[in-house]
């Protein structure tokens, strides 16, 4: 599977993009490209985040990418968890024989108190268990603690791999590398090792991947060590911040996020990186009575600067919904119709793709976008 750069984009569908102007147009150029789906830590609406279960649900539920974060461990192999930081994601604190290693670190510059991925060894975290991150909101999912252990990036792919074989479509990975500064600084530096990766496995080879990475640097450096191989994009993260990317703030840099999504740093962005990915409120923010406002320049901006923008993430819980879509069942309520609209306002507003943590809301949202051009 070869997906189009936005350069590539622009030129193939520039009648369907002029008619964009209006929000019928801009479903109809929507329905002209492909808009893939990245299911967000897998289906994590549904199932324990970064597990085997919510990687099957979201491809079952049509995901066209599953999503990996990647940190190392302390004898340099990479797994899939959010944050190194372990505390809240798995069993650990129930393990009297880690007590000892419970501490205190200093992370991108915010400080965490917990157990870390890098002073475990692959072997002793495969003695722990996944749990909910979000119990209070998913309470569902938190009744599955303890049933699934932990994944390596290597696992992952192999999954990836027979899942694709089994359903007959491609099942893109999307993998984040988490933490590059930090884990450069301690001496587990993670580029090379990923890359090794890659190369390791058939699938890696063939397959669509795009790497994520909310530094900069480590982008950079990936783009010069792969070139542009045909099945590889690469994706910078941002957040809606005034704040540096670690990998700036530790070079004693000035250039905030915000920086990076002003025309001129979008148009640095297009030299390294094919997508960029905004979290949604930077796209079309709230008003201060909680309710989608105006768009943002941003995704025109990116779109003329030739990158294609894929924000993160869609949830489907009140408590995340702008409250236009929000209903009276609570905020832990999981509302199926109010993130279903909200998804098609993102699109309408002309993103190109996006993730979400639960796919089958993002392929409704598609389809009914597609249904009402």
């Amino acid at each position: 599977m070869i997906r189009m750069t936005r350069r590539e984009a622009l030129t193939a569908s520039g009648a369907a993009l002029l008619a964009s102007t209006t929000v019928a147009g801009r479903a109809a150029a929507a329905e002209a490209k492909k808009i893939p789906i990245y299911g967000h830590r897998g289906a994590s609406a549904l199932r324990p985040e970064h597990t085997l279960a919510s990687y099957a649900k979201a491809i079952a539920d049509g995901a066209d990418f599953i999503e990996p974060d990647l940190v190392p461990t302390k004898d340099g192999v990479l797994i899939v968890r959010h944050e190194n930081n372990i505390a809240e994601t798995t069993d650990i604190a129930s393990h009297p024989e880690f007590a000892d290693r419970k501490t205190e670190k200093v992370i991108d510059g915010q400080k965490q108190v917990g157990w870390f991925t890098e002073d475990f060894t692959l072997a002793e975290l495969k003695r722990l268990r996944a749990k909910e991150r979000l119990g209070q909101l998913r309470p569902q999912n938190a009744a599955m603690d303890g049933w699934f252990d932990l994944v390596t990036w290597a696992e992952m792919i192999d999954f990836a791999a027979a899942e694709s074989l089994a359903r007959g479509r491609t099942i893109g990975l999307v993998p984040e590398i988490k933490h590059s500064t930090y884990f450069a600084s301690i001496g587990l530096p993670m580029e090379d090792r990923f890359l090794a990766s890659l190369a390791a496995h058939h699938y890696t080879r063939t397959a669509p991947v795009v790497i994520q990475s909310f530094e900069t640097a480590n982008l950079k450096y990936l783009r010069q060590k792969l070139g542009r191989p045909t099945n590889i994009q690469l994706m910078q993260l941002t957040a809606g911040e005034d704040v540096p990317p670690a990998d700036i703030a530790k070079a004693g840099g000035k250039t905030s996020y915000n920086d990076l999504m002003k025309p001129e740093g979008l148009a640095g962005i297009a030299r390294y990186a094919d997508i960029l990915a905004p979290d949604t409120r930077t796209i079309i923010p709230l008003g201060p009575d909680g309710r989608l406002a105006k768009p943002s320049p941003v995704t025109a901006d990116a779109h003329k600067a030739g990158l294609l923008v894929q924000p993160w993430t869609f949830r489907p819980e009140n408590y995340f919904l702008a409250r236009d879509f929000q209903d009276a069942n609570g905020p832990a309520a999981r509302n199926v119709a109010g993130s279903v609209a909200e998804i098609r306002a993102y699109l309408a507003a002309g993103i190109d793709g996006f993730f979400t943590d639960d796919p089958a809301i993002g392929r409704q949202a598609i389809d009914q976008q597609s249904t009402h051009s």
